[in-house]
C-alpha cells in the first residue's frame, strides 16, 4: 500500500463527506438488486438506529442494468446516512468491496451482501463480539437457504480447504456479513476476488478472529449472481492464497515443489535411456531422450522462475506486504494496548474502538456517480482494483466545476 494510495483513499473520503470519523460504516455492492435495496436500507436502519451511535450505509452498484442506482438515488433525500457511490462498469465484489471500503470512516466496518440473504438485525450481535477484543467477527451461516449442490457442496469443500491451508480458526469463510476493525481492514490490499480471504489474511497478521451464529434467508427478489464457474476461480486463488500465506518470505522454496518433482521424472527418464544403452534392450531412445530434456528444462525454469520471483521480492517496496501489517499487543506502565504494526508505522487499536457517546447526524451526503467515458488516472486512482468507477463529489465551500473550467473530469458530483 502506497503512500499515494494512502492519500488517494484519505481525498476520497474528504470529498464525500470530510474526515469525520462515525463509529460504524456498513458496506454493501449491489449488482441488479432494484427490489431489495429499499428493503435492505430499512432494515439496516432499523438495526442501528437503536444502538446510539454514529454510521454511515455505503451502498456500492457495481454496473447495475436494472435501475438500481435509480432506487439509490431516489432514496438519498430521505435517508441521510445513505452514501451511494456508482461503478460506471461492472467490476466484479472484491473492487466494488474497495470502492466501499476506501469511502469509509468507521471505526467498526460491516459488510454484508446486497440481495438480503445476509440479516441485518445480526449486526449489533456482531458489534457486541467485536467489543470482547476481536480484531474481526465473522457471521456463520449454520442453517443455510440455499441450494446444495451448486451453493452449500461448492462452499463447504472451499471452507474446508481453507482451513487446511491457512489454519483458519472459522467454520464459515463465506458469509458476508462480517465485522472488522475499521484499520485492520483497510491495512489489507485485494486483488482478483480476494475479498473472500480477507479473514485468513488478517488472521496471518495476528488479528484476532471470532465467528458467531447468524440468521440466513432465502432469496426474495433476482437470483444468484454465481455459477458453478465460481468454483474453479476460487479454487485458483486457494492455491494463490497458499503461496501468499505460506511463502510469502521464501518465494524460491514455492517454485522448488515444482522443480523437484520434475528432475525426478528427469531421473527416471534418464534411467529408462541407461536400461536401453546398457542392457542392449530393443526399444525407442527417442521417447526417454525427449522426457529427460523436457524434464530438467522444466526444472531449470522452474528455479530460475523462483530466482527471478526472489528477487522482485527483495526489490519491491516493503509497505505494502502482507509480511509487513501485524497485529500486536504492547504492555507498558499505561496498560495494555492493542495496536496495527504497518512497516514503521504503528496505530492504535484500543483508541479506536467506537465508544457509546451518542454523535449528531451528520449532513447528507451527495451521491457519487462517474460518466461511462471518464477514465481514473492512476494518481487519482483510490485502488488498483477500482480502476473505474470511485468518484469523489466536493461538498461545502468547493463548488463542483464545470467540465469546460479546465478541471479534471474526476469528480463530478450529482447534487
Amino acid at each position: 500500500m502506497s503512500p499515494r494510495s494512502d492519500a488517494a483513499r484519505r481525498s476520497v473520503r474528504r470529498s464525500l463527506q470530510g474526515d469525520d470519523a462515525v463509529d460504524i460504516s456498513v458496506v454493501v455492492p449491489v449488482y441488479n438488486e432494484v427490489d431489495s435495496i429499499p428493503r435492505l436500507v430499512e432494515q439496516v436502519e432499523a438495526a442501528l438506529d437503536p444502538l446510539d451511535k454514529s454510521y454511515e450505509l455505503i451502498l456500492v452498484d457495481d454496473g447495475s442494468s436494472d435501475g438500481s442506482w435509480g432506487a439509490l438515488a431516489a432514496l438519498r433525500e430521505a435517508h441521510p446516512h445513505l452514501v451511494a457511490i456508482r461503478l460506471a462498469v461492472n467490476r466484479g465484489q472484491t473492487p466494488a468491496l474497495m470502492a466501499g471500503f476506501d469511502a469509509s470512516r468507521g471505526h467498526v466496518v460491516v459488510t454484508l451482501d446486497g440481495d438480503l440473504q445476509n440479516d441485518p438485525a445480526d449486526i449489533p450481535k456482531l458489534l457486541d463480539e467485536l467489543d470482547r477484543g476481536f480484531e474481526i467477527v465473522s457471521g456463520w451461516r449454520k442453517k443455510r437457504q440455499d441450494g446444495f449442490l451448486l451453493r452449500r457442496a461448492p462452499s463447504i469443500a472451499a471452507n474446508w480447504i481453507s482451513r487446511q491451508l491457512t489454519g483458519l480458526s472459522i467454520r464459515d469463510n463465506g458469509c458476508a456479513l462480517k465485522a472488522y476493525r475499521g484499520e485492520v481492514l483497510r491495512s489489507v490490499s485485494l486483488y482478483s476476488e480476494f475479498h473472500r480471504f480477507i479473514v485468513p489474511l488478517a488472521q496471518m497478521g495476528g488479528a484476532r478472529v471470532s465467528e458467531v451464529e447468524t440468521n440466513h434467508r432465502a432469496r426474495v427478489f433476482g437470483h444468484s449472481k454465481y455459477g458453478i464457474g465460481r468454483v474453479f476461480r476460487v479454487v485458483a486463488d486457494l492455491a494463490t492464497l497458499f503461496m501468499v500465506t505460506r511463502y510469502s518470505q521464501r518465494l524460491f522454496v514455492w517454485f522448488l515443489l515444482f522443480a523437484v518433482p520434475l528432475i525426478g521424472l528427469a531421473a527416471l527418464f534418464a534411467v529408462w535411456v541407461g536400461h536401453i544403452l546398457v542392457g542392449n534392450t530393443d526399444g525407442p531412445l527417442l521417447v526417454p531422450i525427449a522426457g529427460t530434456i523436457v524434464m530438467i528444462q522444466a526444472a531449470l525454469a522452474a528455479v530460475g522462475y523462483g530466482l527471478f520471483a526472489e528477487r522482485i521480492r527483495f526489490l519491491a517496496p516493503t509497505r505494502g506486504r502482507v509480511g509487513s501489517r501485524l497485529v500486536a499487543s504492547v504492555s507498558g506502565a499505561g496498560g495494555e494496548e492493542t495496536v496495527l504494526l504497518r512497516g514503521t508505522e504503528s496505530r492504535s487499536l484500543t483508541k479506536t474502538r467506537p465508544d457509546t457517546t451518542p454523535r449528531p447526524d451528520t449532513a447528507p451526503r451527495p451521491e457519487t456517480t462517474l460518466r461511462p467515458d471518464t477514465t481514473l488516472r492512476p494518481e487519482t486512482t483510490p485502488s488498483s482494483q477500482t480502476t473505474l468507477g470511485l468518484l469523489a463529489g466536493s461538498q461545502g465551500d468547493r463548488d463542483a466545476k464545470s467540465p469546460g473550467s479546465g478541471s479534471s473530469p474526476v469528480g463530478e458530483t450529482e447534487r
